[in-house]
């Protein structure tokens, strides 16, 4: 399956631990990751470095794989399960890089029970129990609130109990009454929004569908937490629940003390 949805030359490389000058480039270079003390870094690291030997990456596209490419999309995808531990990726092993966005063939069936193929472009892609995959150059966009990689890995998360919904599956201390109370009533909110023309900060395609709304709510999360924390307060505090990190505190204590350093 995964053969046919390629069908281009793919190479594989063996990821070895990160060098550490590689390693401080990538997190110097994401305000998000820059963001996180040393004890973070140093748990981040951990959990990219066991990543990087568990899971297999091959590229499509004619990209040459490097390990920039493999320690990048570790280190972002690591960053939601930092608190929650590489356990939440299991299941799972494949991840492919492309060059660039990608053909990925869909298939819809109507009210009538016919079904109609079509193909899609897509910029990331991620398979229950299947591969993960990501456009390299979309990739590179990262740190201004889209953010592939962190979108991708959390289908994975969302996936853990089951096709992807929008409920992921919830450690001690949530419940799904907690999150259903929350989740779904900023989801149709931001539904209503975006139906009724608003031009939101958040991207509409977080509308799509409860999935698509926890992906790219993740992504913000993470990258830009104060709009989540300013749109959805309360939604805000369900994924510092769920991801058990409060990234708007964290980018608050590194602005502060950056402009103590400047001054």
């Amino acid at each position: 399956m995964i053969a046919s949805l390629l069908g281009w030359w793919r190479k594989r490389l063996e990821p070895a631990p990160p060098p550490e000058a590689l390693w401080q480039e990538i997190m110097a270079g994401l305000p998000f990751l820059a963001a996180l003390d040393a004890d973070e870094q140093l748990r981040l690291r951990g959990l990219a470095e066991r990543f990087l030997a568990e899971k297999e990456f091959t590229t499509a596209g004619g990209l040459q794989l490097s390990n920039a490419i493999c320690v990048s999309i570790a280190a972002q995808g690591c960053l939601p399960i930092l608190n929650l531990g590489l356990d939440y990726y299991r299941g799972w092993v494949g991840v492919i890089v492309y060059s660039d966005e990608f053909i990925i063939p869909r298939s819809v069936e109507d009210e009538f029970g016919v079904v109609h193929e079509y193909q899609e472009l897509a910029s990331g892609e991620a398979w229950e129990g299947g591969p993960l995959i990501i456009s390299w150059h979309d990739a590179q966009m990262a740190g201004a609130g889209y953010n592939v990689v962190i979108h991708e890995f959390a289908h994975k998360l969302d996936m853990l109990n089951g096709e992807a919904d929008g409920i992921p599956a919830l450690h001690s201390g949530l419940t799904p009454e907690d999150w259903d109370e929350v989740f779904i009533a900023a989801y149709e909110d931001f539904c209503r929004r975006v139906d009724s023309g608003e031009e939101t900060l958040i991207d509409p395609y977080a509308s799509d569908d409860p999935a698509e709304f926890f992906a790219v709510l993740s992504e913000n999360f993470f990258e830009l937490p104060d709009l989540v924390n300013r749109e959805y307060p309360a939604l805000y505090a369900l994924l510092r629940s769920y991801y058990r990190q409060d990234p708007l505190s964290r980018l608050t204590k590194s602005s502060t003390a950056q402009s103590t350093t400047d001054a």
